[in-house]
């Protein structure tokens, strides 16, 4: 029995020196042919440039990459902690084929493979538009569908946009450092064909400490100006730098640095950029910035070309405008939710008055991009299913998830005057979400008393007099039971929040997340022990996959199980991507 431990103990180090070394990209990475990514080896110790050998189908690496990797003798880390030797080359392109690197140092060993693919020489479709539901769960849905058209007899009384579109995907959104999985390194992967890290856009995180110096990969919006004419919007309720927009355009390991985001914004420059975050766009000097330098954006994207908007009322002037560019900013940070920016006048609603909705951004943006001969790729983000569902408030999440679904209706519209448009609707993880049964204040019963399922759950009591879509009242006295699978410390009131978005738990003395107790002499409010670390504040994403669903021209290449990076090569095929179209 010891000679086996032993053995493989002995083992497990080989294993452990051997596989030392890091290579960017990663092993199993597909890769765009003619699509410019940075190469880089990270290795555990520090060795002598010759004695490093590096190998592309046998041959010497510089031969089929094209150039001599800059050697760094010493790369180090926090506090500068020397990690061991480097190699990176940058501006990387190869041809169509299957590439083995091979690297070899010392004792440390590595080898991984790439999948260079290309594309169609003609383009499928002339228009994309892609839907991202930030958070979109199949509970959402349900809950939208329910909510919005009603039920009877078991039968939804209607059905939502996203319905209707044929052609259907299960999508993985794991991270390449964890099994968990946020904004950043999902969208990411969709706009580059790159799986990467947590808090990553458009890099592959590497051990260093500065955040945007990672190995480099192309995104989308640059692979679109690179090789076709066609216009580029991007349109999100979040901040316009948040993770999920700023993965069309950014590189950089760390979501979080947004006042960066906004001059890569720029770089690329989007034809539409609508959404809201004008804080990173202010100069240090203006009250409400936070940027820590001089730098005007507003006035450099006007120098621009662009006609800026930072309400509904100048959006609809500036849509009649005719400039080509526009640039909408219609809060310092994320807009309000649908039940508060139309319904409940909570929120920051008081401070932004005349913000417009998903629907009113979406059709802005179609009608300018859509003036381009050569097409249009136009991104549109509904933000807060995700902003809400993390602090458990799922009224206003589904109250955006029925908005989301009414931009995707309006996109609807447009494609059948427009057939030439592919339309692609997902989300970039899941919440853990579920659908339970009803809520019934109907006989006086509050609290988990109140909760029915089984057959004693019947059907809501949602009216829609209007028939906006919407429920009159989003506190019917029979109503959705909504709950989550993780959450913090909390009162659960089993109502909907309608003094404001909710906030179930607060910081205390000890720096814990303990029940907010504004909430817990409401009636029927229960203290609900919480299943995360006390340094969570609100529920957390999950790990199941998320649901694609697509229609028109090329629709067909979405089926079965697929990663979110397989996503990119499907957009890239439509678009032809590896083809010049720019002559």
């Amino acid at each position: 029995m010891r000679t086996l431990i032993a053995t493989l103990i002995a083992s497990t180090a080989l294993i452990s020196s051997v596989n030392a070394a890091t290579i960017y990209p990663l092993d199993r990475a597909t890769i765009l042919s003619g699509s410019p990514f940075d190469f880089k080896v990270e290795l555990e110790t520090v060795v002598k440039p010759e004695d490093v050998k590096i190998t592309v189908n046998g041959q010497d690496y510089k031969s089929v990459l094209g150039a001599e990797a800059e050697f760094v003798a010493e790369e180090k880390g926090k506090e500068d902690k020397v990690l061991g030797s480097a190699l990176i080359l940058r501006g990387v392109s190869l041809a169509e084929g299957s590439y083995t690197v091979e690297v070899a140092a010392g004792d440390e060993k590595k080898s991984v493979t790439w999948d260079v693919y290309n594309t169609p020489s003609t383009p499928v479709a002339k228009n994309v538009i892609f839907f991202l539901g930030d958070g979109l769960s199949v509970a959402h849905r349900t809950a939208a569908r329910i909510m919005s058209k009603g039920m009877t007899e078991g039968k939804a009384n209607g059905r939502l946009a996203m319905d209707d579109l044929d052609r259907m995907a299960f999508i993985g959104t794991s991270a390449t450092n964890s099994i968990d999985t946020d904004s950043a390194n999902t969208m990411s992967a969709y706009m580059t064909g790159h799986k990467t890290a947590i808090n990553a856009l458009g890099v592959y995180a590497d051990r260093t400490p500065p955040t945007q110096d990672d190995p480099k990969v192309e995104t989308i919006a640059e692979a679109l100006r690179r090789q076709t004419k066609k216009s580029i919007g991007v349109v999100s309720t979040a901040e316009i730098e948040d993770a999920t927009p700023a993965a069309v355009v950014a590189h950089t390991r760390k979501r979080d640095d947004k006042a960066d985001i906004v001059g890569m914004i720029l770089d690329v420059k989007p034809e539409v950029v609508l959404g809201g975050g004008s804080a990173y766009f202010l100069s240090k000097d203006i009250p409400g910035s936070k940027r820590k330098d001089d730098k005007d954006y507003i006035k450099l994207f006007q120098e621009a070309g662009y006609a800026l908007a930072t309400s509904k009322t100048e959006l609809d002037a500036a849509a009649g405008t005719n400039t080509g560019k526009i640039l909408g900013l219609f809060h310092t940070g994320n807009m309000d939710t649908k039940l508060d920016r139309s319904f409940l006048k909570q929120g920051t609603v008081s401070k932004f008055p005349d913000q417009p909705g998903l629907v009113d951004m979406t059709n802005v943006a179609l009608n300018e991009l859509s003036k381009n001969q050569d097409g249009f790729f136009l991104v549109v983000e509904g933000a807060s299913i995700d902003k809400m569902s993390h602090p458990l408030d799922m009224e206003r999440a589904v109250v955006d998830t029925i908005e989301f679904d009414e931009a995707i209706a309006a996109a609807r519209e447009f494609q059948k005057s427009h057939p030439d448009t592919m339309i692609v609707v997902t989300g970039d993880h899941t919440h853990g979400v579920s659908l339970l049964g009803m809520i019934d204040n109907s006989k006086g019963e509050v609290g988990r008393d109140s909760v029915k399922v089984s057959s004693a759950a019947g059907f809501p009591t949602y009216t829609d007099a209007d028939k906006d879509g919407y429920p009159d009242k989003i506190d019917a006295d029979r109503r959705l039971a909504l709950f989550v699978s993780n959450y913090p410390d909390h009162y659960e009131t089993f109502s909907p929040k309608m003094d404001g978005p909710y906030e179930p738990a607060i910081k205390n003395e000890k720096g814990e997340y303990v029940a907010n107790e504004k909430y817990k002499d409401l009636p029927g409010a229960m203290f609900v022990e919480g299943n995360l670390p006390k340094d969570e504040s609100t529920g957390q994403h999950t790990v199941d996959d998320v649901v694609l669903q697509a229609a028109g021209p090329g629709a067909e290449g979405f089926k079965g199980y697929m990663e979110e990076s397989d996503v990119y090569k499907v957009l890239a095929d439509v678009m032809a991507l590896g083809t010049t179209q720019t002559k």
